[in-house]
Formats: C-alpha cells, sequence, structure tokens
C-alpha cells in the first residue's frame, strides 16, 4: 500500500512482525509540466509521497511559488509570526508569505490546484518547471526559470565567495 506513494523504502515480513522503513525524502531536481486550463499542475511523481498529509502553496520569493508539507509551513509559519511587528520589513514578509497561502490536496491523478492569484503573482503560463529545494518545492513559469537559472549560473563563482565568508 505505501509503495503506491513512494514512501516506503522497505519492508520485511515475518510471521511475528512487520518492519516498515519510512523513507524521509527531500526535494530535489528539476521537472517539467504542463498547468491545464483549470489550474492545475501534476507534481512529479517522486515528490507526491511527502505530500500525502497535504501542502501549502504561497508566494514565493523571485516570483515563483513555494510549495512546503504541511509540517515544515507549521515551522515556517512559526518563526515568521515571531518576527517583530514594529519592523515594516517583517511585517512586509509575513504579509507576503502567510496571506498568499493556500492549502492543496494532491487529487487522484498526481495533481494541485494552483489559485488564480498565485498563478498570476509568478506569471505561469501554460509551462512550468517544478524545481526540488530540499525542504520545499518551487514553480516557476518555464521561461522564467531559465532566465533566472541562467543568470545565477553566470554569477556562481561570486555567489560561492559570498558563501564562503558565511562559513558555508
Amino acid at each position: 500500500m505505501y509503495e503506491k506513494w513512494g514512501i516506503v523504502d522497505k519492508y520485511v515480513e515475518n510471521p511475528s512482525f512487520l518492519w516498515i522503513t519510512i523513507i524521509t525524502m527531500s526535494f530535489l531536481g528539476e521537472y517539467q509540466h504542463n498547468i491545464d486550463q483549470k489550474g492545475r499542475v501534476a507534481i512529479p511523481a517522486k515528490f507526491r509521497g511527502k505530500l500525502v498529509g497535504g501542502a501549502i502553496i504561497t508566494r514565493g520569493i523571485d516570483h515563483c511559488l513555494f510549495v512546503f508539507t504541511s509540517k515544515d509551513w507549521e515551522a515556517l509559519a512559526q518563526k515568521l509570526v515571531a518576527l517583530p511587528l514594529s519592523q515594516a520589513n517583517s511585517r512586509a514578509f509575513v504579509r507576503l508569505m502567510l496571506s498568499g497561502a493556500a492549502d492543496v490536496e494532491l487529487d487522484s491523478q498526481g495533481r494541485i490546484l494552483i489559485p488564480d492569484y498565485l498563478r498570476k503573482y509568478s506569471g505561469l503560463k501554460k509551462n512550468t518547471k517544478i524545481t526540488g529545494v530540499y525542504n520545499r518545492m518551487e514553480i516557476w513559469d518555464a521561461e522564467e526559470w531559465e532566465r533566472y537559472k541562467s543568470k545565477s549560473e553566470g554569477s556562481s563563482e561570486e555567489i560561492a565567495e559570498k558563501l564562503g565568508e558565511l562559513g558555508i
């Protein structure tokens, strides 16, 4: 049963017990999917198991959309609401993330419905790129993703240098 969702690594059956090892998956990779006329997009099969309990989609940074598991969203939301209300940048970021959030569930074909306001925010057309960024997925308009990726790849040495200053 659990193999259907890709969440079981292995199991060993024995007359006296059943072992099930659950995979703690992370989101990794880059996938091409199309949005249908109703605003639904298929989630990559390898990510679906992690979204069985539902997910949250919200405005991301760089005009993409972020998709979090319910558990990862709750951890992020707790950090966001703890930011100081007295700082304008904190209020603005909290509003961006929380007011744009929507619950989504996988349908029987592994798709989620992206609300209109989020499709508009991210400029999504028909062709999308779904990228795995460890604890979240990002949904990009395919052309915008290629521009962003090209720009980032062009400055990768500078980015690496700055990360080195941070100890990474």
